[in-house]
């Protein structure tokens, strides 16, 4: 490998959501393996080129040409088979903002939105935020999977859904949705004239043996009532550098949604954005390939140790995402006692199951996106206090 994935990079003082943010309540203790960004240093190619924008020494307004738009649209190509016109694509800071965009512009106050639950809670906070009304399709969790209940959201469909916000690679069961699944999840869409707004935020992160489809590639009548979200955020780890490409094939929505970034006075990208956005989707795709390689070691690295150590606890079989969703109800079924367990007795943070709503209670979800030396001793503080 050319970077050393194996190297601890301390991230106190950084202003880091995921290590800063504990100091207060328990000061530098806890290890986290809970916010989804990675502790693992990005590409060498996205660090020369800030530090090239930086010594430039002039941070003036920016804007988008087509050295961008050309990124984007060869990304797409390469990673998905996707072609698609330039046109399509619009710059937005956050994919939340854009959710919430797409909620303001395409429905009224007390519309009904559907998402699958567990649910990432940002953008199904969104909806009640905007005065929508979520509606819940909780997935089916059978023999240690999650499959979609497509009964429940037919249901639901028949009742009012203006739209379907559908995260895939799902976050956080993991879940890669297949073909025969979206097509079957799109043709309800189709019947009940509901919008689908997809946040393939993980999509860069599928497993071996597993592969991401583009909701909007499955035909033109799906691409018109799709709106593509997709960002190197994750892939790339650039979280607070605030880039998302927002793809919306149907011209009408297009223009509607580009209208509600002007009212929401979005219209300058920030410096960095577009450079780093740029060097991501065009010299950076051997790190994103090492990246995952050490993920990969990581998760066969966690089943193992759950396997000699916590052998009633299950790994939920992930399909992609650098999370690993984790079934603790043989444990307690509360948070409480997990709680305990892992933050108070173990001083190791993770993402407690119903923070994504009351499906999640009993399970905890686990950012394996770190060092194996970090993630070695946060397993073994995990034994020590079970």
């Amino acid at each position: 490998m050319n970077t050393n994935f194996d190297e601890v990079i301390n991230r106190y003082g950084t202003n880091c959501a995921k290590w800063d943010g504990l100091v207060a309540e328990y000061g530098q203790e806890v290890i986290p393996l809970s916010v989804a960004d990675m502790d693992l240093r990005g590409p060498q190619a996205i660090i020369d080129v800030s530090v090239k924008m930086a010594q430039h020494g002039i941070f003036g307004y920016t804007d988008l040409y087509p050295p961008y738009y050309a990124a984007v649209q060869g990304w797409m190509k390469r990673a998905y088979d996707w072609n698609i016109p330039q046109e399509w694509i619009v710059f937005s800071p956050r994919i939340i903002q854009a959710v919430s965009i797409i909620l303001q512009k395409f429905t009224d106050i007390g519309d009904r939105v559907l998402m699958h639950t567990p649910a990432y809670q940002p953008i199904a906070k969104a909806v009640s935020e905007n005065g929508r009304e979520l509606v819940e399709s909780p997935l089916i969790y059978r023999d240690g999977r999650y499959e979609l209940d497509f009964d429940n959201m037919e249901l639901h469909m028949r009742q009012g859904v203006k739209i379907l916000l559908l995260v895939t690679p799902h976050n956080p069961t993991g879940r890669v949705w297949t073909v025969t699944e979206l097509t079957q999840l799109a043709d309800l869409c189709t019947k009940y004239d509901v919008l689908i707004v997809s946040d393939d935020v993980h999509a860069d992160f599928v497993r071996p043996g597993y592969e991401h489809t583009v909701i909007a590639k499955l035909s033109e009548q799906i691409a018109q009532r799709s709106i593509i979200c997709t960002s190197p955020s994750k892939s790339f780890n650039l979280a607070s550098l605030e880039i998302a490409n927002i793809i919306i094939p149907n011209e009408d929505l297009r223009t509607e949604f580009k209208k509600g970034l002007v009212e929401a006075g979005i219209h300058n990208p920030t410096f960095f954005a577009v450079p780093v956005c740029e060097t991501a989707y065009t010299a950076c795709d051997g790190w994103l390939e090492e990246v995952k390689a050490y993920i990969e070691g990581n998760i066969h690295f966690v089943k193992e140790f759950f396997a000699e150590h916590f052998p009633e606890l299950h790994i939920v079989e992930s399909e992609g995402t650098y999370l690993l969703w984790i079934d603790c109800t043989s444990f307690d079924k509360k948070d409480e006692k997990l709680k305990r367990w892992l933050l108070d007795d173990a001083k190791v943070s993770v993402s407690f199951g119903t923070s994504f709503g009351p499906q999640g209670e009993g399970f905890i979800r686990l950012n394996v996106a770190t060092s194996r030396v970090t993630l070695e001793e946060a397993l073994q503080r995990m034994a020590a206090a079970y």
